[in-house]
């Protein structure tokens, strides 16, 4: 057999990707703090910064309002919607990732980028990752550390970044801290003022659309914004629109990039055929300004007790606005619960493709509710994380609090909560969606079943139906009980937390 002969039957045998062509291409828009009642078509009567693009969006797609992050920080969240998969389940067991260190993202993990690459689609972030990985010299190969950089210089390479974790491109940054560092695919291209990353950002998801058009086969763009977060830094352009000070200058610049995404798609004959998708990775943090915005009539969560870091319900019930036309009627709205997870079931589920083997055990298709019909879960709840490790669980109208308050930056945060208040908080969020009247101690058995069924979904590595799994961290690493003295029966620890048992 000659050289040629032998070539051709390689390629005839080699696998191929498995073609989407016909799928329908996916922009998800994601904000960083953006807070429930930051939009205005979701509190109309406690918004007061404009949001016309988003407005726009929910009038030609659906508003859900009962979709929850998967936790009330950046980084968790993030790790949810690229894998399926709650971020407590790895190392991150609370707070951020800084980066300068391995992907929190294990190499051999499935990912919905790299997924959908293997069905066809271009794949493709814009904004910020967050999810940790190291800077290189590029002459020498040795890991900068973060001590000594502050900011990553220019040239720096990246080794295990969104490019190793199934994006064909990647423009953007890693965190706020680190944000004078525009990167672009696995390299730090340069340094740059802060106030110009937005406009960078909106540029450059324009372009990648621009790019696409007339291209064989769908994309998928994940447009991860930095803004609201801070630094809140609006442009001259947008500076003293919202009359609310600079957060609301900056939201909206932030909603202007849903109207520039929009007229992009348009442009090229896109908008029926792609999926858009709004939301943000937790509510609306403190640094915000939120009781001088409250002054002036704005509540940044809406009706909802809490904000960024809680686990409260502002503090992760975000929103939501999906349009895909001909798919979701026109203004229309979806009350059904919904975690962030549930972007890589959801987008298999789209394209008619099973979900790879080792993905996915806490992502469900939220896609019948975009036809209003009900979502189909083997999910008994959903599961809430807080910045300081906190769980609750939520099942139907009733959410159970492992925390005697916010568990994360309101108050009382754990650490004020009055002597002798109740060691757990449970509410019926039908009746109670302010969570102001605590039945923990007069529903016990609602609160033993909610914990039960949150221990059993630790413990399973999985909270869906689906092959066996596990966490990447031994039981005795995850936390279940973290303030007062409610375990000391069992498990005791020396500051009265439980680490949850490992199964019988």
């Amino acid at each position: 057999m000659n050289r040629i002969s032998a070539l051709f039957l390689v390629l005839l045998f080699m696998p191929l990707p498995s073609r989407a062509a016909d799928g329908p291409n996916i922009v998800y828009i994601i904000c960083d703090d953006l807070g429930y009642g930051d939009v205005q078509c979701l509190a109309p009567e406690t918004s007061k910064i404009p949001t016309p693009q988003a407005d726009k969006l929910a009038s030609e797609g659906m508003i859900f309002t009962d979709v929850h992050s998967g936790s009330s920080v950046c980084s968790p969240t993030r790790y949810g919607i690229m894998t399926g998969r709650y971020s407590w389940r790895t190392r991150l067991q609370k707070g951020v990732v800084t980066g300068f260190a391995p992907c929190l993202i294990a190499e051999d993990r499935p990912t919905v980028a790299g997924f959908l690459k293997d069905h066809g689609y271009h794949t493709a972030i814009i904004g910020k990752w967050h999810l940790d990985f190291q800077y290189l010299d590029p002459d020498t190969g040795e890991a900068y550390s973060q001590k000594k950089h502050k900011t990553p210089p220019v040239g720096a390479k990246i080794p295990d970044g969104p490019l190793h974790r199934g994006f064909d491109y990647f423009h953007g940054f890693h965190h706020a801290r680190n944000m004078e560092a525009v990167i672009e695919n696995d390299r730090v291209i340069a340094h740059d003022d802060v106030v110009h990353m937005l406009p960078r950002l909106t540029r450059q998801a324009v372009e990648y659309i621009d790019s696409r058009a007339g291209k064989k086969g769908p994309f998928f763009l994940y447009v991860p914004l930095g803004s609201p977060h801070t630094p809140i830094v609006p442009t001259e352009e947008w500076t003293g629109r919202s009359g609310l000070g600079k957060y609301g200058d900056f939201v909206m610049q932030t909603d202007h990039v849903v109207g520039e995404v929009s007229k992009a798609l348009a442009r090229h004959g896109m908008t029926d055929n792609t999926i858009v998708i709004f939301t943000s990775d937790n509510g609306c943090s403190k640094a915000a300004g939120i009781g001088d915005l409250a002054r002036q009539g704005h509540k940044v969560s809406a009706h909802l007790r809490g904000s960024k870091a809680d686990l409260w319900d502002g503090g992760h019930r975000i929103p939501f606005i999906v349009r895909w036309p001909g798919k979701v009627a026109p203004g229309s709205t979806s009350a059904q619960l919904v975690c962030l997870t549930d972007l890589f079931a959801t987008v298999a589920d789209a394209i008619g493709k099973p979900v790879p083997a080792g993905s996915c055990e806490d992502s469900v298709s939220f896609l019948p509710a975009l036809s209003g019909r009900p979502i189909v879960s083997s999910r008994g709840g959903v599961i809430h994380h807080s910045i300081s490790g906190h769980f609750a669980y939520r099942e139907g109208p009733w959410k159970l609090l492992l925390a005697r308050g916010s568990g994360g930056w309101t108050s009382p945060k754990e650490n004020q909560v009055a002597a002798g208040a109740p060691v757990a908080q449970l509410y019926n969020l039908a009746d109670d969606p302010g969570e102001t009247t605590n039945l923990y101690e007069t529903q016990p058995g609602i609160a033993a079943r909610l914990l039960a069924r949150l221990e059993k979904d630790i413990r399973a590595g999985r909270s869906t139906a689906g092959p066996a799994s596990a966490n990447d961290v031994p039981m005795e690493a995850i936390v279940l009980w973290k303030s007062g003295a409610e375990a000391r029966p069992k498990g005791k620890r020396k500051n009265g937390a439980k680490r949850i048992s490992p199964a019988p």
